[in-house]
């Protein structure tokens, strides 16, 4: 660990590469739960159980190897847009509006409904503040939690989640989940041995929809009655999976993390064995359990499983190293290209898997699975 001194100003000091862990770990733990998560997505916990039954859980998509969708790509776009505006608000809000603008135009798999009538309005010329639609989907609370570890300030932190939301999400109780999801991960950045019971006993008094306080306050009650994550989903009446409505993923996700023991791969076992909307479910406990355990806390088998391309794990290792360096200097950078033409290749044969998948899922075992609500 290197530290500074009086003749080398500029090198890094152990808060410094504290900082870079975090963000390895959020950008990392984000696409791996998102990888787990991905083959199980909209499938109850019974007939996932049914379908796959004692196969462990891993990246294993498509010939044992592990691809990412939307909440990775869309946590790349924020921190891309972070590095290049160095948190400046209008900076931030404009290189996001260009990376949503072609990300929908490289033709992605499996986008929600509201982000996909956002995108549409972006690309037909529709301001941010004009593009997003009334919708309590999950899709800014999957892409916030970055924001939370990377921004200067909590005021920073609330006003990029603002703006990363409203583009595409104006119901405030998408912009609340995002912004607590946001909170969540700087807290876990910061606080790695704290206990985040304590994190969501302060939630409870500080958010103000009513049914999201309500669902963590009980969240609260059950992790000291040391209820696992399971059992807890089914005292809210989630018991055929947590939909992609925020206010179940975001205190499912936190409930996962929190009853995890700072271990990841529980963390993301658990998210994934709710059922429903798991790969979101899974990356958003996972960014913020990244955010905890840093990059060595995650599991380097599931890790080396990742077959992205373009966007690989080298890729996002650089993206980390960039954000760090923003952190550090306050100044903007540049950050690894995102690569749109090879992009569009990449989503083609995404594209084929998930259809693959779709229709083997048209075959017995069955059981019921919920809407995504994106």
């Amino acid at each position: 660990m290197t530290l500074i001194d009086s003749t080398t100003g500029d090198r890094p000091t152990a808060r410094d590469d504290r900082c870079l862990d975090a963000i390895r770990g959020c950008l990392i733990g984000t696409a791996i739960g998102d990888a787990v998560g991905l083959r199980r997505e909209g499938l109850s916990r019974r007939r996932a159980e049914r379908m796959y039954r004692r196969q462990s859980l891993a990246p294993n998509l498509c010939f044992g190897r592990g691809l990412c969708s939307d909440d990775t790509e869309h946590t790349q776009m924020v921190g891309r847009a972070f590095a290049l505006s160095a948190g400046n608000t209008s900076q931030f809000e404009r290189a996001l509006v260009r990376q949503f603008r072609c990300w929908f135009a490289a033709l992605p798999a499996g986008i929600g409904l509201a982000t996909l009538r956002a995108c549409v309005k972006l690309l037909l010329g529709f301001g941010p503040a004009r593009s997003g639609v009334f919708s309590a989907g999950n899709g800014p609370a999957m892409r916030s939690a970055l924001i939370g570890v990377v921004a200067q300030s909590e005021d920073q932190v609330r006003e990029l989640v603002r703006v990363s939301t409203r583009m595409t999400h104006t119901d405030p109780k998408a912009e609340e989940g995002a912004l607590v999801i946001a909170q969540a991960a700087r807290w876990a950045a910061r606080h790695p041995s704290a206990s985040p019971i304590d994190l969501l006993t302060q939630f409870c008094r500080d958010i103000k929809g009513e049914e999201l306080r309500n669902a963590l306050t009980a969240a609260v009650t059950s992790l000291e009655k040391g209820l696992s994550p399971v059992e807890y989903a089914e005292s809210q009446g989630w018991s055929k999976g947590v939909s992609g409505y925020v206010n179940r993923t975001v205190p499912a996700a936190l409930y996962c993390w929190a009853a995890s023991d700072d271990v990841y791969r529980t963390c993301i076992e658990t998210a994934v064995g709710l059922g429903g909307d798991t790969d979101s479910v899974a990356a958003i406990a996972g960014a913020v359990s990244g955010a905890s355990v840093g990059y060595r806390g995650i599991p380097q088998e599931w890790i080396h499983q990742i077959s992205e391309w373009p966007h690989t794990i080298e890729w996002n290792e650089r993206l980390a190293r960039t954000l760090a360096e923003v952190t550090r200097t306050g100044q903007p950078q540049v950050p690894p290209p995102m690569y749109w033409p090879a992009t569009i290749l990449r989503n083609i044969a995404f594209a084929s898997i998930v259809i693959g998948i779709g229709f083997r899922r048209l075959l017995p075992p069955y059981h019921y699975s919920v809407k995504l609500i994106l």
